[in-house]
């Protein structure tokens, strides 16, 4: 078994804004829209036949809240794929929480930080030896 996790879950308050947000960020990491439904959003690579990282209204109905410390790092298939995540998602209603570039993580981490409008923080990572 490679998979390490089976589906993550963010929430929204917004569902029309953070579709438009999703869709426009993990495009340059190869992650397509898999499922819309009317109170979340799903996406995963095209050749995955799961869908792994879903955004969602929350189930008891209580606003969306973000997890203090709490933090996807999604993987990209190049550093150009950091770089235009990065900016899709400053692009479209998402904030900075770190450039991309080389971090202390290991010899060619390269990676980027941004929150999404509702406040999630995410990250995108590129390792090369």
């Amino acid at each position: 078994m490679t998979e390490t996790f089976l589906y993550l879950t963010l929430g929204t308050n917004d569902l029309a804004r953070a579709t438009r947000f999703y869709d426009a960020t993990l495009a340059p990491l190869g992650m397509i829209r898999r499922a819309t439904e009317a109170e979340e959003i799903g996406y995963g690579l095209p050749e995955d036949r799961r869908t792994r990282l879903w955004i969602t209204r929350p189930f008891d109905g209580k606003p969306a809240t973000v997890g203090n410390g709490s933090m996807p790092a999604l993987v990209a298939p190049s550093r150009a794929a950091v770089d235009a995540f990065h900016k899709a998602a400053l692009s479209h209603g998402g904030s900075d929480e770190g450039a991309p570039g080389l971090r202390p993580y290991g010899t060619g981490f390269y990676a980027c930080y941004v929150r999404d409008p509702d406040g999630n923080k995410l990250s995108a990572v590129h390792e090369s030896p």
